[in-house]
């Protein structure tokens, strides 16, 4: 099996809000990945005393433990309880009702010697290559079908469509979201690679049109993950004004991740 994880914050100064990781139990029977892509409020009111990366961090490590030490409970059942879990940490702190809690995107992917199973949650995405070579992307995609109107102001985002129904959803401090995410199981034989991915990573897809998502676990595969990123970046240098635009990239510069599991 090989694996890497990559993750590069969007600015050297500010602190990366994404979250990565693989989970090998020591059983050595399958394995898991967790990517999370933290939401930036565009303003520092958030209701919570605690930063997005505290967030990510302690929902990301709830996750890894979860969705390791108990194989046999869904993927969406560990979500809502790691959920409950990060909320409990804080709501004696923090106005967890705020809509600018501090939230974050999901992929989950978890190997079995039997199947794979995977979640996703707003707009990260899932990779999931065949034995034939076949390249599936798992996608949510609520916030994509939104109009442009529709995400005119914050406030206007908060009041109707953030996790709302109609809009979109995201893991906040409300468990239930859970049974918003898509999910899906495969047998083990149909999935011979896994790539978990932030927008800040997709971007070499759906806003430079660099390739397809064929050709991004391609060059993940070939040349590495830090290879993806690192052009990424170079893109983004040089579009820095943002004529090639796509729906969410609001800013120059985003965190990038990129998990990857050769099954």
């Amino acid at each position: 099996m090989r694996t890497e994880l990559v993750s590069d914050p969007g600015l050297a100064d500010h602190p990366n809000e994404d979250f990565a990781s693989v989970g090998l139990p020591a059983s050595g029977q399958g394995g898991s990945l967790v990517v999370l892509d933290g939401v930036t409020p565009p303003r520092s009111e958030t209701g919570c005393l605690h930063s997005v990366p505290w967030f990510t961090a302690r929902l990301g490590g709830a996750l890894t433990e979860l969705t390791v030490s108990l194989p046999d409970v869904p993927l969406a059942e560990a979500l809502s309880r790691a959920v409950s879990r990060t909320s409990a940490a804080h709501a004696e702190t923090c106005d967890l009702s705020h809509p600018r809690t501090p939230q974050a995107t999901v992929v989950l992917a978890r190997w079995s010697p039997a199947s794979v199973e995977y979640l996703v949650l707003s707009d990260s995405a899932l990779l999931v290559e065949a034995p034939d070579g076949t390249v599936t992307a798992v996608l949510d995609d609520r916030l994509a079908r939104l109009p442009r109107s529709a995400l005119a102001t914050d406030a206007l985002v908060d009041a109707h469509y953030r996790n709302k129904e109609g809009g979109f959803f995201t893991a906040a401090a409300d468990p239930s979201v859970a049974a918003r995410a898509v999910t899906g199981v495969l047998p083990r034989s149909e999935v011979r690679t896994l790539a978990a991915l932030t927008d800040g990573a997709g971007r070499w897809v759906e806003t430079f049109r660099e390739g397809d998502w064929t050709d991004f676990l391609a060059l993940v595969r070939k040349q590495g993950a830090r290879a993806l990123v690192d052009r990424v970046r170079e893109l983004e240098r040089a579009d820095a004004a943002g004529s090639r635009t796509y729906l969410g990239r609001s800013k120059t510069h985003d965190d990038a991740t990129v998990a990857y599991a050769e099954l």
